[in-house]
């Protein structure tokens, strides 16, 4: 067996077990401060917007004058900074760790929960959006403010990651996510990813995970860095898509590239058929009838 790069053997034996880890203080400060005065920058030219564009995503409070943002879409394509940190051992040496030599990127998103009203997102597993050959998937979030119990912190079911892909449709049509109750899951079962910024969370791409309002005076924004193993290829009927395997394979973030997709035994569901209003997941979201979280202050 490899030695591990970063994790000892106990913090990879507890992701094994329960599908997340807490690794605190793992970006430098000044990385993480760099990544606020992105965010910064985006939320400026958000004030030209009236609606969301392919690059924010925007609140349905927002206006020009008071910019709300609740998602900076794929920030490793027009943040340099936010790009070297995906590339860096901060994030890609705990990743080889969990996920072997060969790793490739699934997507990024840097979800803003502003102060006193940052929306939420129900409860899902991501492995239900893009179900693959297997299941050497995960995402890692780095803590960009201190996140605790009042901000809207990301929950997870531990152990939910060895569990069936639950419905995430609604009347028929995928809904991105879950009637928790009608899952056999309850709220009190649910733990916390809190920690200092700088801190990163790791989570395995089938686990049960949401998160509620922001009810603080603090603001609580999430950078995810999503990947798989290289031989983790999408079945048909995944929202993963490529255009040819040279652009695929230009997605790879260390390690090489194969033709050789590994088929291993795991559930899937397949997200079809695909609403109308696919923009993002909190319109997807938008159709579910039991829900946990509220959705405005």
């Amino acid at each position: 067996m490899k030695q591990p790069e970063t994790l000892t053997v106990d913090q990879i034996g507890f992701y094994q077990d329960n599908g997340y880890l807490i690794l605190e203080n793992r970006v430098p400060m000044d990385i993480i401060r760099s990544i606020r005065d992105e965010i910064a920058r985006f939320a400026g030219e958000a004030r030209s917007l009236t609606q969301s564009n392919d690059r924010l995503d925007l609140e349905t409070s927002h206006t020009p004058d008071e910019p709300r943002v609740r998602r900076i879409k794929l920030p490793h394509t027009i943040s340099p900074v936010i790009k070297q940190l995906m590339l860096s051992d901060h994030i890609l040496a705990p990743a080889r760790d969990l996920l072997g030599p060969d790793i490739r990127l699934h997507t990024t998103k840097l979800n803003m929960k502003s102060a006193n009203y940052g929306a939420a997102i129900e409860w899902h597993q991501d492995f239900a959006f893009y179900p693959h050959t297997n299941d050497d998937a995960l995402a890692i979030g780095v803590i960009i403010d201190d996140m605790h119990s009042e901000n809207g912190p990301l929950m997870v079911f531990p152990g939910s990651h060895r569990a069936p892909i639950h419905d995430h449709h609604v009347d028929g049509v995928f809904a991105g996510a879950m009637d928790l109750q009608a899952c056999g899951y309850e709220l009190k079962d649910a733990v916390e990813l809190c920690g200092p910024a700088g801190s990163i969370s790791l989570h395995h791409a089938r686990i049960v995970h949401g998160s509620a309002l922001n009810t603080s005076a603090h603001d609580r924004r999430l950078l995810f860095y999503e990947m798989l193993a290289a031989d983790a290829f999408p079945i048909m009927g995944s929202m993963t898509k490529f255009d040819t395997i040279d652009e695929y394979d230009s997605r790879m973030l260390c390690g090489s590239p194969t033709l050789h997709p590994r088929l291993a035994e795991i559930p899937v569901r397949v997200p079809q058929p695909q609403p109308d209003n696919n923009k993002s997941i909190y319109e997807v979201q938008s159709s579910l009838k039991n829900r946990t979280f509220k959705t405005l202050m």
